[in-house]
């Protein structure tokens, strides 16, 4: 005989939830109109609480307190698994948002990087050119004006680290 699963649910004492676990791990198979044999039921889970209750002697105050304690204790266990579950979806979430803040930061280094570099150039094109026009002025030095090249030169490693943190002295010309 066919029943639903609301019906098995009530004969058998079990929760609804319980008998969909139970189909979903494959313990418990349903027809093709989605009710369950009554011999399945009984395969997986017994006789039916009905039957079980006729049966019983007088003294079931003990195993009905019983029943409803393991209720109550599997009622926290699916709470606190619930809750650790959204426990690690929150801390999953945040190592994403950690990663994200991670890439976007090492973007901005790199572009930092990239207008530093810039920046070293230009200073460096621009000592070259006050070099020349110092040089330029110099009478000592006029002769060799032509010997000067225009191009900047390169800044070593160890120049192009340093340039940024060096600090400025003030030069006291005509003293």
């Amino acid at each position: 005989m066919n029943i639903s699963v609301t019906k098995a649910a009530k004969q058998w004492g079990v929760s609804r939830t319980t008998i969909y676990q139970k189909i979903n791990d494959g313990e418990l198979s349903r027809t093709a109109d989605k009710k369950i044999d009554t011999s399945e039921m009984i395969r997986v889970f017994g006789e039916t609480a009905i039957k079980k209750r006729t049966e019983q002697p007088v003294n079931t105050s003990n195993s009905t307190s019983l029943n409803s304690e393991n209720v109550q204790k599997s009622t926290a266990l699916e709470h606190e698994l619930a809750l650790e579950k959204l426990k690690n979806e929150h801390l999953e979430q945040q190592v994403r948002d950690q990663k994200q803040l991670i890439a976007n930061y090492q973007e901005q280094i790199s572009q930092l990087n990239k207008t530093l570099e810039k920046a070293n150039a230009s200073i460096h094109d621009l000592t070259q050119i006050r070099l020349l026009e110092f040089k330029g002025t110099d009478p000592e030095h006029s002769d060799h004006q032509q010997q000067v090249s225009l191009e900047p030169e390169p800044l070593s490693e160890k120049e192009a680290t340093a340039a940024p943190t060096a600090t400025k002295k003030k030069k006291w010309w005509g003293r």
